[in-house]
């Protein structure tokens, strides 16, 4: 049962470690957009990358997102779980990451011609 759903006692299921989606889990797609542009605009003022529209912002957001969660999970910390704070901070860091590096593949292509 995906966390955040009321069970028969009307308690929400619980979403312990271990579970497939943790990252995901209790998020949704409202609070994923939020936290996508948010975190594409946080990362496009990091990385100086700021012409970027609406969403193309949400979606670098969202993916940096999957990417700073994976990171924080891999280092033993929790992923993006919920709108907070940490998880925008999260997020924007795995978005700013995806910036840096799809702006060095694309300078490399570039300078190879």
């Amino acid at each position: 049962m995906p966390a955040g759903v009321a069970v028969a006692g009307g308690d929400p299921a619980p979403a312990g470690p271990g579970r497939s989606g943790d990252t995901v889990a209790g998020v949704g797609l409202a609070s994923w957009i939020v936290v996508g542009l948010l975190a594409g605009w946080i990362a496009g003022l990091a990385s100086g990358n700021r012409q970027q529209g609406c969403l193309r912002k949400i979606a670098v957001g969202v993916i940096g997102a999957l990417l700073g969660g994976a990171l924080a999970r891999a280092a033993g910390y929790e992923g993006v779980t919920d709108v907070s704070l940490r998880s925008v901070l999260v997020a924007a860091l795995g978005a700013t990451l995806l910036l840096l590096v799809l702006g060095a593949i694309d300078g490399r292509r570039g300078s190879g011609s």
